[in-house]
């Protein structure tokens, strides 16, 4: 897969899912289910979402026991996702347990991506509440390093560390950006963000945007404007 722009479909329910998605009548966008949707739907949406042709990157973030995420892997490699995710801070047992749980019998599974840090997460909060003193572009780098090295395919991390990851892991070892907004938009509760032209520049693999789309008045045209900027 190349580069490509991932639709947050952060909605309640199914009928605002689909409200919103039957407004693609053209390209059919690479959609994110996560917790919230999942929990409200079940992997009934996922489902559902695939049939219509979709890519999906099921968003659930795992993080448990070695056995337990990699038992609750192996039911996610059911539902024919095109990425999933859990948290690199789950240790190295707890990726190759996912690993060895999501791959299907016949040797085939979806992308694996660990989630270092948030962008929600700033380095005062890294500090005060984690207690990590170390510099966030350290952290980062050294969840991606235990991530590829525990056989992963790539991390969830800011745009801001998408090079520097590409640098360390390498050019094949995927980087996906969520906090990633228009350069006339609202950053809302992200603290680390970037414009899509500028996740191009910095060399993301893909983006995740959420608001700045499925809340705009044309959300066709503001998807559209992300795939020009990021993709083309």
């Amino acid at each position: 897969m190349g580069k490509d722009v991932i639709v947050a479909c952060d909605f309640a329910s199914a009928e605002q899912t689909f409200a919103f998605l039957d407004k693609f009548t053209g390209r059919k966008p690479f959609v994110k289910i996560g917790m919230e949707l999942y929990y409200a739907e079940g992997p009934s949406i996922v489902r559902e979402i695939k049939a219509r042709g979709h890519k999906i990157f099921l968003d659930l973030k795992l993080h448990d026991i070695p056995n337990t995420v990699k038992k609750a892997m192996a039911v996610l490699r059911n539902l024919d996702v095109d990425i999933t995710n859990l948290h690199a801070a789950g240790t190295t047992a707890m990726m190759k347990g996912a690993l060895e749980g999501l791959t299907r019998e016949d040797g085939t599974r979806p992308l694996l991506i660990a989630v270092t840090q948030l962008t929600s997460t700033d380095q005062e909060a890294l500090e005060r509440d984690i207690l990590i003193k170390e510099p966030m572009d350290q952290v980062v780098m050294h969840y991606a390093q235990t991530a590829k090295n525990a056989g992963l395919d790539g991390i969830v991390c800011s745009p801001l560390e998408a090079g520097k990851v590409h640098d360390r892991c390498g050019q094949n070892f995927l980087t996906i950006t969520p906090g990633v907004r228009f350069a006339d938009g609202d950053i809302g509760d992200q603290k680390r963000v970037m414009t899509p032209a500028q996740a191009k520049e910095i060399g993301s693999d893909y983006i995740v945007v959420g608001r700045p789309i499925t809340a705009a008045s044309d959300p066709v045209a503001a998807y559209e404007r992300c795939v020009a900027e990021f993709c083309d």
